[in-house]
């Protein structure tokens, strides 16, 4: 029951994937989730904090 729930997901989205308006908005979705994400990892949120720390000034 839930691998047709799967496939019919994968069916719908792929109706979806020839309107390129609809490819559009789920890229710029897809794009602020990843955003979201690497803010929220501890990992990535210490190097994203040292590069703002980091003198702006360059040679």
């Amino acid at each position: 029951m839930a691998l047709d729930a799967i496939l019919q997901a994968f069916v719908t989205m792929n109706g979806f994937a020839g309107n390129p308006f609809v490819l559009l908005v789920l890229a710029l979705v897809g794009a602020y989730l990843g955003s979201r994400v690497v803010e929220l990892i501890p990992y990535t949120r210490r190097i994203i904090e040292r590069r703002q720390a980091q003198p702006t000034e360059r040679d």
